[in-house]
């Protein structure tokens, strides 16, 4: 919606509105006002767009996911550093249905740039050892899946993992 200096800006002139809004009496509105400074903190940190693209993941609707990523202009700018990671791991799993190579390209990309979360990278290494094995290079993608292997800590992709195992034994 906004860009990443706006939203910090916004927050600063808002927060200033409810220190005058404290000084004057009125502690509900300054108190409101301070939560409506915080959407604007928290929208710095997540992009508003990414968490859409997430929710339409999660429903597996890929065009709407398309479509909220669409509407991010120049990421590089628009975007903190782990934001763009995330925008390249969306558009990497998005890819990862249709066109292999475009996808591993977001996903090595979304790893450099890095994710936040252990799950995300595991999934991401998972990916990407997919799309390896595809690719025949067997050694590449023995190591992404031990090292997704190692990052899924809770085995939320466990099977995944299994049945890559045996896909790989098959080649």
């Amino acid at each position: 919606m906004f860009n990443k200096n706006i939203k910090l800006v916004l927050s600063v002139l808002i927060t200033i509105w409810a220190i005058y809004e404290f000084s004057q009496g009125n502690i509900g509105n300054g108190i409101f006002i301070l939560l409506l400074a915080s959407i604007f903190v928290l929208f710095y940190f997540k992009n508003e767009f990414i968490l859409l693209a997430f929710l339409q993941l999660r429903k597996q609707n890929f065009e709407g996911a398309k479509k909220w990523l669409s509407y991010i202009k120049k990421p590089e700018s628009a975007l903190i550093k782990k934001q763009e990671g995330y925008y390249n791991y969306l558009h990497g799993i998005m890819l990862s249905q249709t066109n292999i190579t475009q996808a591993e390209k977001y996903l090595k990309k979304a790893l450099k740039l890095g994710l936040s979360m252990d799950h995300d990278l595991a999934m991401a290494k998972l990916q990407l050892a997919g799309i390896a094995m595809t690719k025949r290079r067997k050694r590449e993608a023995t190591t992404l899946m031990n090292e997704a292997k190692k990052l899924d800590k809770h085995g939320m992709l466990k099977e995944q993992i299994q049945m890559l195992k045996q896909q790989m034994k098959r080649i």
